[in-house]
């Protein structure tokens, strides 16, 4: 069986935008449900609406992988999973571990979304030596002491860090120095890694403030409306609630 560390997606070869690639599992998510219900094509402002995104970006994005859909017709479902599967390089195993087995990495653990989309949780770390060997998820716990060990026997290139920020850096060194080179963040703090090593930071508390500024400002206009009053317009910054280049960050599995 494939393994992550021998294998990489070609997007970053074959030249494909990084707000493409952002976009790529949103299309996927639809794609899937689609499939879930049999249904056998879709247009592409069907899956577009479906994916959140308008359908201009959605066949500009699917002309990087090559595919253009059939005028009249739309695009075949079970073509498209498989399509954009493979360059995600969803279509091998990719071994995870967590490091952090509090009240979020155990809800990671059990998270049962992850095997159904080509990702293995390999093996499950914590700090805490009354942890090792407590079974999570049907995964017994290891100590951090073994961290580099266990990913060397298990080959894993993708690392979940769901520690306390104190302790985030120094178990993201630890994981770059044992040859992981992809990982998840969801301490809040900022990771330094170097080169060659892809960092996606997923911080729920931002996400509750970004909408908190938004409740504020529709409070306000309510406000002036009742007063009587005509709001100033309020420039709409699409950068506010959505990633780079406009792709809506997909910050948890769904």
């Amino acid at each position: 069986m494939a393994t992550g560390r021998t294998h990489r997606p070609a997007t970053r070869s074959r030249g494909i935008p990084e707000a493409t690639v952002a976009r790529l599992p949103l299309y996927l998510r639809a794609l899937t449900a689609l499939s879930e219900r049999s249904v056998p094509t879709v247009s592409s402002e069907e899956l577009a609406a479906a994916a959140g995104v308008n359908s201009a970006k959605l066949r500009k994005d699917f002309s990087y992988l090559g595919s253009y859909g059939t005028r009249g017709v739309g695009y075949d479902v079970e073509y498209l999973v498989y399509q954009i599967s493979r360059e995600l390089g969803l279509t091998q195993d990719w071994p995870v571990v967590i490091v952090g087995i509090g009240n979020l990495g155990a809800a990671l653990a059990n998270y049962g979304g992850f095997a159904s989309r080509g990702f293995r949780v390999a093996a499950l770390i914590d700090a805490d030596p009354a942890m090792a060997g407590k079974p999570v998820a049907g995964i017994p716990v290891q100590h951090t002491d073994d961290l580099e060990k266990i990913i060397t026997d298990n080959g894993v290139s993708i690392g979940v860090i769901a520690t306390p920020a104190g302790a985030a850096q120094q178990v993201c060194d630890r994981l770059v120095a044992a040859g992981v080179t992809s990982i998840l963040n969801f301490a809040p703090t900022v990771l330094s890694v170097p080169d060659g090593v892809d960092v996606r930071k997923v911080d729920l508390s931002i996400e509750l403030q970004i909408l908190a500024f938004h409740e504020q400002r529709k409070a306000g206009e309510e406000n002036a409306a009742h007063e009587g009053a005509v709001p100033p317009p309020v420039a709409h910054d699409e950068t506010t609630d959505q990633g780079p280049d406009g792709d809506v960050p997909a910050v948890m599995p769904a």
